[in-house]
Formats: structure tokens, C-alpha cells, sequence
């Protein structure tokens, strides 16, 4: 048998990305190269490499596998881009955008999440991410826009503050949908300043609040 370097798991891990359908090899490149294993509790890591959501901190969750990389590659991301994350959560999907993009902002609410993502993305030499404490969905002007823009809790609509964010020609992706029920993915795509909307496929996604948590 040829020794890959990676366990068993993180092999099978990688088929199944396949067969569920992600074919861009940017994005399999990303999952291949951040250990998912580094962004979990140590009770959980045993479980780090299947295909499910996990609970982290603060009532939160990391995505499962299979859903990071497919909102990854319908972001359609290049080298160049700047990109906006709302809600970082473990710092997991942050580090596969920071694989893919120029630079990535990626705004928490939750302090403990924030300074725990940060020394985990510090950890791995991602550089290119700045971690903020913030309200993810009033991200403030001074901030600019980004070419993409990815939002990893759901929204019962999209805050126009977010569409404000979004460079012409950007992309965003989000869960919308009722906060406690089965969300829609949807790719909202800015063109000569109409907002082209694309619903994706049906996810489960831990609510969006508003402000910074007061305690956490």
C-alpha cells in the first residue's frame, strides 16, 4: 500500500467530497491542506474527518465537510479577491478561504470564538486573515467592499447593509430561510447593479444574531 501521509479517515474524507459532487480542485486542494482536526475540541476529534456538523463553543457549530466546501466553490473564488465572512465560529472555514483568497476578514460575535479562531489561524501561518469581534450583520462602512462575501448562519433575508458590501460583479452566499427549520442556500450574484439570486440546495444552519454577544 502507498503511504499518503494522511490517516484513513482524511482519505475518506476526500473521496466522499468527491462523489458528493465538489470537482473544483482549488477547493479539494483546501480541505486536503487545513486540518480539520485543529479547529474541533479535543472530545471530538476522533469524529473530525466524517461528514457531519460538530458543536463548538457558545451554542455554535462547525459545518459539516461536505457543506464548507460546497459554499467555498460557489463563491467561484481567485487569488485576487478580498473576501467577507460572517460568523467565524471554529476559524475552519475562514482557513479554507484563506487557501483560496488575497485576503479574508471574518467577523465573530462571540469574543471566545474570536480569540480561540484567531490562535488557531495564527497556528497554521494564515496570515492573510484578520479575525474582528463584531456584528456580523452591520458590518461597518469603513470596512469597504469585498468581491465575496459568505454568510455561515442563517438569515430570514439578506441584510441590505451586507448587498452594500459587495463590490460590483461579487458574489455572496447564505443560508436563507426560518431561523429554527430547514434554510435554502442561495447565491446572490451584484451585476450593473441588480442582484441576481440562485437558490442552491436545503441546509441546516444555526441562527444570525445581531450585535456582539455580552458575555462569551
Amino acid at each position: 500500500m502507498i503511504d499518503t501521509g494522511h490517516p484513513p479517515e482524511q482519505m475518506t474524507f476526500q473521496l466522499s467530497l468527491r462523489r458528493r459532487g465538489i470537482s473544483d480542485g482549488r477547493v479539494l486542494r483546501a480541505m486536503e491542506e487545513v486540518p480539520r482536526d485543529r479547529f474541533i475540541d479535543a472530545a471530538d476529534r476522533p469524529y473530525a474527518w466524517r461528514d457531519s456538523a460538530l458543536p463548538i463553543p457558545c451554542g455554535q457549530t462547525i459545518s459539516q465537510p461536505f457543506v464548507v466546501a460546497y459554499m467555498t466553490e460557489q463563491l467561484q473564488l481567485e487569488p485576487r479577491h478580498r473576501v467577507l465572512e460572517l460568523g467565524t465560529g471554529s476559524g475552519y472555514q475562514a482557513a479554507i478561504l484563506a487557501k483560496l483568497a488575497r485576503e479574508v476578514l471574518t467577523i465573530e460575535r462571540y469574543r471566545t470564538l474570536a480569540d480561540t479562531a484567531r490562535a488557531r489561524l495564527e497556528g497554521l501561518q494564515l496570515y492573510n486573515v484578520e479575525v474582528m469581534l463584531g456584528d456580523a450583520l452591520n458590518p461597518a462602512p469603513n470596512l469597504g467592499v469585498f468581491d465575496r462575501i459568505m454568510v455561515t448562519a442563517a438569515v430570514e433575508a439578506v441584510p441590505q447593509s451586507l448587498i452594500d458590501r459587495l463590490d460590483e460583479g461579487g458574489i455572496l452566499v447564505a443560508p436563507v430561510g426560518p431561523h429554527h427549520g430547514v434554510q435554502t442556500l442561495v447565491r446572490f450574484r451584484k451585476a450593473s447593479e441588480v442582484i441576481e439570486r440562485r437558490d442552491l440546495v436545503d441546509v441546516r444552519f444555526v441562527p444570525a444574531l445581531a450585535g456582539i454577544a455580552r458575555e462569551l
